[in-house]
């Protein structure tokens, strides 16, 4: 896009540089053609196929990625002599098959064709033909496609450089879902976002008049008979398919205004182009107005064109009178009741805002109202209409004649600068200090315009005081340098006091100047008639000067309100982000709307049974303690504002307002203004509604985070059942088979059995029977400690005798290792809780038993630190897994396949649990050269001190 700014034809060179780069961009990515319909039947596939034939006559590599010929022989005859790629074939379990609804589809039952992205990626052609752009890809299949759309997966062939045609209908656009869902019934669950469509590079509309496609289904060229009959009875009535196709025509005639408004602003284009019609209808404060907006809404109709009503706001606007104001707001809510886009600028020249914004917005039309002023004044200040009569480039002006009632009306408005005619407002665009009362500059009541005044007089005396102070020390002083003080106390007077007592200080300065300096003096007698050219000079400069001056406060203090609206938006914006939960969200809300709007505001949420609840009562002045709940309720239930200032329920006290999301409401916004104004503006309303919307987005977002939290909690408990149950499944069925063996045997045949054999299986059984119990201990162990059931009882233990009674447990399983105890004498007394220290010392040595062949050594040792103790046990075994090996100590986890050792995972997660309610930490490593070494710390307790001196001996446990 090229910038134009001001009268500089020239381009912007920043823009200009990212259009060059954004055309290599294009330059190196496939082109997306869209072959574009109404409905299905229309003929999108053929007409593909017929270009896709030309491309390949002219030497394009073409070919067929997938293509659905539903049957249709003539649509088949146009695929021959194109290659086409081997379809990717899915193979489907009959739960996958149900799952995806894709039974009874005429395949083989366990296998389904997608198009197969891979095989387009590495046969890499010119052009591929990919049909029905919004297909979903099947899911939960073997291989599974990589994308769940397939407008992705050309979305990725586009990325590589490849051209694509492919088919849409206007029914699959997300936009216009919810529309074709009135007109048929039938809601299309198969959807392509607009913003793909948009980028497409070329849009080829195939188009055929409902008589004609109804003609075709009944001929069975578009589904076979039975399909074809259904079909014209439900989604083919004919009234379906008008409507339909206008959509497809306006989506296309909307796409192709685009690319004319894209080309325009590329080529630097400042003359209107009348392509399509769009009005702009400017307004002022007068009775007129309505008058224009009533015509520019029938033009609008009569045209079938967009419509603006525009209100330009000048420094001299901002002085109307309140009937005058509550005018403006009346014909800008009339203007957005009829249709119309309302919208208020700021600026010095209603001219040239009007045919800036016009020419910005394409503008073929623009109605204006006859001027008001007699025409020996606008000899010498011209109407706005005269102004765009004679300065109007590139659109029409019709100028709307005035009645007996404008005129009247006109009599008693302020003659703003437009003449009957200037405008209203939703976005904003300058400022409307009318639409602020705190800016408002008409209504002054006398109690503070008369300080004013008072500075007018003062600054001219102590003016004058100076004056004659430099003309007794200095006699020759020129009277020039005397009228430039005065000049420059009437700007000071402008820029403190306002446009009035700029106008008494000229007044007051011309008449001290001639009493005080002007020969002769002290009178207001002149001996010099050249004297009255300098006093009318003066005057008149005096006057531009603080007219000027006082124009620049007015709009500097209109910009710095702006300035700080935008502010408390933004500030609010980051809050919002930063909040996590609704009330903190409300909290910011309340804040920042009621500073913003001068208002006391409410956010209300529902209940489960989605009823609206009364606020609790809130001690801060700003806080809207009873807010109508019936019409907030309204406005949760329906999604629309009602209240003050609105069509719905508009005796209520407040404004209420939805707090919409993108999915749903989540409760409703009141807000009760000190001054109406404040909210009905358009511009204001507009205002309020965003800071709405950003409140809704805000708390949909944490209620987003909420259900993906839950969601999380229900994935991750689902897996641990998983796991759980996977792990129960293969450790319990084993020893349970042997139980009910055992047991079995036992019961059936007693008598057959020999003493020995009969104490055989009870002694089979019974190990079993520990072992299950074993297990089932260990998941009740973790889920009390986890639970917090189990808390440590800490006292003071020796080490050396926590893995002595360890050793002494496991002696009959230990009796093939040798064990190797390595603990110093001096170790200080730990406090610690015994029984759950022994556990994870015993889930150690299990671990190294399970993992490690017979005949290898296992080695405790401990060492102490300054502040903690390391115990370490190592073995001689075959090391750990090539991964991280701090994921053996979450649930669930084996070093070795499943299947290979006993066990469920869980001894090792139990004892970081444990040593995490004794403040230590577990971990695991690899030894050198072979070997696992599994290490923990324990907390020294303050002012340990030894048992006793150097370290003992290794001990070799047998």
């Amino acid at each position: 896009m090229i910038e134009v700014r001001g009268n500089d034809s020239r381009p912007d060179p920043d823009l200009l540089l990212a259009q060059v780069q954004a055309r290599q961009a294009q330059a190196q990515r496939g082109r997306l053609t869209i072959f574009f319909g109404a409905s299905a039947g229309v003929g999108k596939t053929y007409a593909m196929l017929e270009s896709a034939q030309r491309r390949r006559a002219a030497g394009t590599d073409v070919v067929a990625g997938y293509v659905e010929l539903h049957g249709r022989v003539e649509t088949e005859r146009l695929l021959e002599g194109l290659p086409q790629l081997p379809p990717l074939l899915i193979r489907l379990a009959g739960a996958g098959l149900a799952g995806a609804g894709l039974t009874g589809t005429g395949l083989a039952d366990t296998e389904r064709r997608e198009f197969n992205l891979d095989a387009a990626l590495a046969r890499h052609p010119g052009l591929l033909l990919v049909d029905e752009l919004a297909h979903t890809n099947i899911s939960g299949g073997d291989p599974p496609p990589r994308h769940e759309k397939r407008w992705q997966d050309v979305q990725e062939l586009l990325d590589a450089g490849i051209d694509v045609y492919t088919t849409v209908n206007v029914q699959h656009l997300e936009s216009l879902s919810d529309i074709v869902a009135q007109i048929t019934g039938v809601r299309q669950l198969e959807t392509l976002p607009d913003s793909v469509f948009e980028q497409a590079d070329e849009i080829k509309l195939v188009d055929l008049p409902p008589d004609d496609l109804l003609q075709r289904l009944r001929e069975g060229r578009v589904y076979v008979a039975h399909q074809a009959e259904r079909a014209m009875q439900n989604f083919f009535r004919k009234g379906n398919l008008i409507a339909l196709r206008e959509l497809a025509l306006r989506k296309t005639a909307d796409r192709v205004d685009q690319a004319m408004r894209d080309y325009r602003q590329e080529q630097a284009v400042r003359r209107a182009w009348a392509a399509r019609e769009r009005l702009l209808v400017a307004v002022g404060p007068d009775k007129q107005a309505e008058r224009l907006v009533r015509a520019g809404k029938r033009a609008a109709d009569r045209l079938d064109a967009e419509w603006l009503v525009v209100y330009v706001e000048t420094p001299d606007l901002l002085r109307l009178s309140e009937a005058e104001r509550n005018r403006r707001i009346a014909v800008l809510r009339l203007a957005t009741s009829l249709g119309a886009e309302a919208i208020t600028l700021g600026g010095s020249s209603v001219a040239s805002e009007l045919l800036e914004y016009a020419r910005a917005r394409n503008i073929t039309r623009l109605i204006i109202g006859a001027p008001s002023r007699a025409r020996w004044r606008r000899l010498l200040r011209p109407a706005t209409t005269d102004q765009l009569l004679d300065i109007r480039r590139g659109f029409d002006v019709v100028v709307i004649g005035r009645d007996d009632v404008d005129d009247e009306a006109a009599g008693r408005t302020s003659g703003g600068a437009m003449g009957g005619s200037a405008t209203g407002g939703s976005a904003v665009r300058g400022s409307a200090a009318g639409s602020s009362p705190g800016l408002a500059v008409a209504g002054d009541s006398d109690k503070r315009r008369w300080p004013r005044y008072a500075l007018a007089i003062i600054a001219t005396l102590a003016a004058t005081g100076l004056c004659a102070l430099l003309y007794r020390l200095f006699p020759r002083v020129g009277e020039a340098n005397l009228v430039m003080i005065y000049l420059l106390t009437t700007a000071l007077v402008a820029v403190y006091g306002g446009r009035r007592a700029a106008i008494v200080s000229a007044v007051l300065g011309v008449a001290a100047f001639d009493f005080a300096f002007v020969p002769p003096r002290f009178t207001f007698a002149v001996s010099d008639a050249q004297y009255l050219i300098t006093f009318g000079i003066m005057l008149a400069v005096a006057l531009i000067v603080g007219n000027l001056n006082a124009s620049v406060r007015l709009q500097a203090r209109v910009a710095a309100h702006r300035e700080r609206r935008t502010a408390l938006l933004y500030a609010m914006s980051r809050q919002l982000a930063m909040a996590r939960s609704p009330a903190q969200m409300a909290d910011i809300a309340i804040r920042h709307v009621s500073e913003v709007f001068a208002s006391r505001v409410a956010v209300l949420f529902p209940d489960d049974q989605g009823r609206i609840m009364q606020p609790a009562a809130d001690p801060r002045e700003e806080s809207y303690a009873q807010p109508d709940t019936g019409v907030a309720q309204w406005v949760f239930d329906h999604r629309k504002p009602a209240g003050l200032g609105t069509d719905t329920l508009s005796g209520a006290a407040g404004l209420y307002l939805p707090l919409a999301g993108a999915e749903r409401v989540l409760g409703t916004l009141a807000v009760l203004p000190a001054n109406p104004r404040r909210v009905t503006l358009p511009e204001q309303f507009r205002l309020l509604e965003t800071f709405a919307a950003q409140l809704g987005l805000a708390l949909e977002r944490a209620d987003f985070a909420v259900h993906a939290q839950a969601a999380e909690v229900r994935a991750e408990a689902e897996a641990i059942r998983n796991a759980l149950l996977a792990s129960i499944s293969h450790d319990l069925r084993t020893p349970l088979a042997t139980i009910t063996g055992g047991a079995a045997t036992l019961a059936g045949n007693l008598d057959a059995l020999s003493a020995e054999e009969r104490r055989g299986l009870a002694t089979s059984v019974s190990e079993e029977a520990e072992r299950v119990s074993e297990r089932i201990t260990t998941l009740l162990d973790l889920v009390r400690l986890e639970t917090g059931a189990i808390q440590p009882r800490l006292d003071c233990y020796p080490l050396d005798e926590i893995v002595g009674s360890v050793l002494h447990r496991l002696e009959r399983r230990l009796y093939r290792h040798r064990v190797r105890v390595e603990i110093p004498d001096a170790l200080p007394l730990l406090r610690i809780d015994g029984r759950l220290i022994e556990q994870v010392l015993e889930n150690l040595l299990d671990n190294a038993i399970k993992y490690t062949p017979p005949g290898t050594q296992i080695r405790i040792s401990a060492n102490a630190g300054r502040r903690q103790v390391e115990v370490s046990v190592e073995d001689d075994g075959p090391g750990l897994p090539a991964s991280d090996p701090q994921i053996l100590f979450e649930k669930f986890q084996r070093g070795a396949p499943e299947g290979a050792v006993g066990g469920i995972g869980l001894g090792l997660a139990i004892c970081r649990t444990i040593l995490t309610l004794h403040h230590g930490r577990v971990w695991a490593e690899n030894r050198a050269p072979h070997g696992a070494a599994f290490r923990f710390t324990l907390p020294l307790p303050e002012n340990a001190t030894p048992l006793a001196a150097p370290a003992a001996d290794a001990v070799t446990a047998p």
